[in-house]
C-alpha cells in the first residue's frame, strides 16, 4: 500500500520535533500535527519560562549579597507585568525557531489535533492522512486531584505564566518538584507562600538528605509548609479564596488571592487520541513501549512524557532521535535510563544522578553501600551573611568502588551535576574521583575530596 507519509508524528513538543527532523534528515517523508504552539510543555509551559522566573526570583538574594561586597544598592522593586511580557516574547521567539527547524528539514506541519481512525490513518483537521509509521509524542498535562472540594477554583502550573498580576498570598497544593519550584519562585519575588504537602517533607522520591536540606532551606526563607495534610477544601471568599487544610494537629483556614496553585502531578495527554480503536496497550495510564520506543502495535511508537519513562525534556529528545535513527537511519545509541541527571530549581538548587542512598541499599544491601557527604557554607556566602549551605553526597558500592549516585544542593548544582553525570555514565569509581585534581575555590571541588 502507498502511504501519504513514511512517518506521521502526533505532537510538536521536544520529542516529536526531534524525531521528525531527524527522520526527515534520513530521507523519510515526514509530517507532524500540533494544534498548539510548537515546543510543547518545555518551551511554552515548563522548563524555559519557569527557569526565566527562577532567574528573576534569585535577584533578591543577589541584591542582598551585593551590598556586603561593597556595592551601593538602591532600593529595588519588582514589576510582574514586565517579567511576564519578556517571558512571552522569548517563548514566541522559540516557537519560531522550532518552526524554522521543521521547515528546514522539509517536515509538513498540520496545525490541528490528530486522532486515529485506524492503525495507519489519522483524522487531522478536516482531512485524513495515512502513514507507514506513526509516532505519538503528545506529552503530558497537569492532573487536578479529584478529592478536593472546590478544586475548580485552583490554577495549575500551566496557568501561572499568564496571571496578569502577581499574587500577594499564594497557597500551593503539592510537594513535588513543580510545587516546590514555584513556591521558591514566588517567595523570591515577594509573594507570601504557604505550601501544603501530604508527606513529612517536600520532594518525595529524591534522596532523603537532599529533601531535608531543601525543606529546611525553604522554611528558613519564609515559606510556610504544612505537612501531613489529610484533607483540603477550597471555597470562594470576598477577597479571594479560602483553603481549609486538616492535619493530625488540627485544622487551618488560609486566605489567599483569587488564585491558588494545585501542583499535584502530571499525566499523559491521551484523551481524544482514539488509542482504543487501534489496540495500543497502556501501563498505569501511560503508553507501554519497548527499548526501541515501539508500542504493542508494531508500526506505532511513542516517546516522551506520554510513556512510562522519566518525564524530562532531554529524555524525550534522546528517545525521539533514537527512534528516528533506528527506523530510518543508522544504528541508534541506546539510552541509559539508570544514569539520567535531573535538577530541581528550588532556592537553593538541587541536582542528582543515579541511585539515592535508600535505592542503593535496597538493591545491593546496606553492607555493600558506603556514603560520603559534606555539608558546608559556600565561600560566596561568607561575606554576604546568607545562611544557605551546600550539601554534596556520593553513594558508592563498597565491593566494586563504583559510584552509584551523586547528589547536591547548592548554587549551580545543575551545571555541576552535568559533568558528574558523564563520569557516572562511564562507570567511574570513588578512586577515579579521588585522583581528580580539584578546582579551588569552588563548590564542585568537594566531589573530589570526600572522605
Amino acid at each position: 500500500m502507498a502511504y501519504d507519509f513514511d512517518l506521521f508524528v502526533v505532537g510538536g513538543g521536544s520529542g516529536g520535533i526531534a524525531a521528525a527532523s531527524r527522520a526527515a534528515g534520513h530521507g523519510a517523508r515526514v509530517a507532524l500535527a500540533e494544534a498548539d504552539r510548537l515546543g510543547g510543555t518545555c518551551v511554552n509551559r515548563g522548563c524555559v519560562p519557569k527557569k526565566l522566573m527562577v532567574y528573576a526570583a534569585r535577584f533578591s538574594d543577589q541584591f542582598t549579597a551585593a551590598a556586603s561586597y561593597g556595592w551601593q544598592v538602591e532600593q529595588s522593586t519588582f514589576h510582574w507585568p514586565t517579567l511576564r511580557a519578556a517571558i512571552a516574547q522569548e517563548t514566541e521567539r522559540l516557537n519560531g525557531v522550532y518552526q524554522a527547524m521543521l521547515d528546514d528539514a522539509g517536515v509538513a506541519l498540520f496545525p490541528h489535533y490528530a486522532r486515529f481512525v485506524d492503525g495507519h490513518t489519522l483524522a487531522v483537521g478536516d482531512r485524513t492522512v495515512t502513514a507507514a509509521k506513526i509516532l505519538i509524542a503528545v506529552g503530558g498535562r497537569p492532573k487536578l486531584p479529584g478529592n478536593i472540594p472546590g478544586i475548580e477554583h485552583a490554577i495549575t502550573s500551566d496557568d501561572i505564566f499568564h496571571l496578569p498580576q502577581q499574587p500577594r498570598r499564594l497557597v500551593i497544593i503539592g510537594g513535588g518538584y513543580i510545587g516546590s519550584e514555584f513556591a521558591c519562585i514566588l517567595n523570591g519575588l515577594g509573594t507570601e507562600v504557604i505550601q501544603i504537602i501530604r508527606a513529612d517533607r517536600v520532594l518525595r522520591g529524591f534522596d532523603d538528605d537532599l529533601r531535608c536540606e531543601i525543606h529546611g532551606a525553604m522554611q528558613q526563607r519564609g515559606i510556610k509548609i504544612i505537612a501531613h495534610s489529610e484533607s483540603i477544601a477550597i471555597a470562594p471568599a470576598e477577597a479571594g479564596v479560602t483553603v481549609t487544610v486538616t492535619t493530625p494537629h488540627g485544622q487551618d483556614t488560609l486566605l489567599c488571592d483569587a488564585v491558588n496553585l494545585a501542583a499535584t502531578g502530571r499525566i499523559p495527554n491521551l484523551e481524544g487520541l482514539g488509542l482504543e480503536r487501534i489496540g495500543v496497550q497502556l501501563k498505569e495510564g501511560a503508553i507501554a513501549v519497548d527499548a526501541q520506543q515501539r508500542t504493542s502495535v508494531s508500526h506505532i511508537f511513542a516517546v516522551g512524557d506520554v510513556t512510562e519513562h522519566p518525564s524530562l525534556t532531554p529524555v524525550a529528545l534522546r528517545e525521539g532521535r533514537q527512534f528516528a535513527d533506528a527506523e530510518f537511519g543508522p544504528t541508534p545509541v541506546p539510552i541509559n535510563y539508570d544514569a539520567i541527571p535531573s535538577a530541581v530549581f528550588t532556592t537553593p538548587e538541587m541536582s542528582t544522578v543515579g541511585l539515592t542512598e535508600v535505592e542503593a541499599q535496597t538493591k545491593f544491601g546496606p553492607g555493600d553501600v558506603q556514603i560520603y557527604r559534606t555539608h558546608f557554607r559556600p565561600l560566596h556566602n561568607t561575606l554576604s551573611n546568607l545562611e544557605t549551605k551546600a550539601l554534596v553526597k556520593l553513594v558508592v558500592q563498597t565491593s566494586t568502588d563504583r559510584v552509584l549516585g551523586a547528589h547536591m544542593v547548592g548554587d549551580h548544582a545543575a551545571e555541576i551535576m552535568q559533568g558528574i553525570a558523564i563520569a557516572l555514565t562511564m562507570g567511574a569509581t570513588k578512586a577515579d574521583f579521588d585522583v581528580t585534581v580539584a578546582i579551588h575555590p569552588s563548590i564542585a571541588e568537594e566531589f573530589v575530596g570526600l572522605e
